[in-house]
């Protein structure tokens, strides 16, 4: 039996158009749905890849609280921080990470609530191949927001343990 080119290339075709749906879906599946603006691009000294920051609340004497939405791009992280009141973060969409100093690293996703206490040394970020949005509150700012600490390294990021 014979085929036809005609039939090779409609079979080639739809061979092709398939494959890349399935790229298209899956790649889909694996965005974040944004619910505000990117905002502003976090700095690179507190942050391993891009973490966008849109402040919702800003710090007043009045309510002592700072909330804001964060979107972390699939791969980036905060560096290990610590708040001297905690913080709340609220997981909006996509899977990351958070993890306190000398505990597992937890997977975090859409409608996972994380406390941070205060003065304790965490870190939080989007997983490798997912981005990561979350609403953060920090509660009692006149204790202080946020202090800064060293990366978190590959190592660190990759360990489940």
């Amino acid at each position: 039996m014979k085929i036809s080119i005609i039939t090779v290339i409609a079979f080639s075709a739809l061979f092709t158009i398939s494959c890349k749906e399935q790229v298209l879906n899956r790649a889909a599946e694996n965005e974040v749905q944004a619910i505000f603006p990117k905002g502003e691009v976090g700095p690179a000294e507190n942050f391993t890849g891009k973490a966008w920051n849109y402040g919702l609340v800003s710090n007043d004497t009045t309510y002592q609280t700072l909330v804001g939405n964060v979107y972390f791009e699939p791969g980036a992280r905060s560096n290990w921080h610590i708040h001297p009141a905690g913080q709340i973060l609220i997981i909006t969409d996509g899977v990351g990470y958070h993890q306190i100093k000398g505990q597992p690293r937890q997977t975090i996703k859409k409608g996972d609530v994380v406390k941070c206490p205060p003065n304790v040394e965490h870190w939080h970020g989007a997983s490798p191949d997912t981005g990561l949005q979350q609403l953060y509150i920090i509660p009692n700012t006149e204790k202080g927001i946020v202090k800064w600490m060293q990366p978190v390294s590959d190592e660190e990021y990759s360990n489940a343990k």
